[in-house]
């Protein structure tokens, strides 16, 4: 197992050096990257095997280093894919540059229509977005105005009940005082009554 795993291990630094030969015209060395990494991954699957036969005390440490390999390819294989994203993707632009450039425009054409330029159209969309946001925010500041111009009269609305409240509660303390007067008017007519009848019938006791 160990003569694997350092053979293994010395091509996946062999293969990370290749990367630094990679360019664009350069597919002959693209082709002997995927062959190291398909070599490479062949090892890790036979060494998956081979920790299974290790001693109990040193097979937690093959699996870790075993695990290691695995990870370090993976990462090959993630950037040999991002590179070749990156070809097609320049090799798209090429051909669609060559495409854009050999077109012709002739007086019978009835599409004489002019491509606009990406960036042309990513800031008109720009200006566009721009000038939704100022309405959203002139909107939002009239709905603010209008608001606050609601709270001021209901404020105001407020005061005047709080007024109409205070008069209404001294007008009823004033009825209060009136009804109680009453009252004591009253008993003092019935006494008042009383009393001239006792003066009366004395006087008519008196006199006879």
């Amino acid at each position: 197992m160990e003569a694997l795993y350092h053979q293994t291990n010395r091509l996946l630094q062999e293969t990370q050096q290749c990367f630094q030969d990679l360019s664009f015209n350069r597919p002959e060395v693209e082709k002997e990257i995927q062959a190291r990494i398909d070599q490479i991954t062949s090892n890790c699957e036979k060494l998956d095997i081979m920790v299974h036969k290790e001693p109990i005390s040193r097979r937690q440490n093959a699996k870790i280093r075993v695990d290691q390999l695995k990870y370090d390819n993976q990462h090959l294989q993630a950037a040999l894919r991002s590179h070749q994203h990156e070809v097609y993707r320049r090799q798209q632009e090429e051909r669609e540059r060559e495409e854009l450039l050999s077109r012709r425009f002739t007086h019978t054409d009835h599409d004489t229509s002019i491509i606009i330029d990406h960036s042309l159209q990513h800031n008109t969309a720009l200006q566009n977005s721009n000038r939704g946001v100022d309405d959203m925010l002139r909107t939002g500041s009239g709905i603010l105005e209008s608001l606050r111009d609601q709270r001021n009269t209901l404020k105001g609305a407020q005061r005047r009940i709080m007024d109409i409240a205070n008069t209404l509660g001294l007008s009823n303390t004033t009825m209060r005082l009136i009804e109680r007067r009453a009252h004591e008017d009253k008993y003092i007519l019935f006494g008042g009554m009383v009393i001239t009848l006792l003066i009366i019938v004395l006087v008519i006791i008196y006199l006879t």
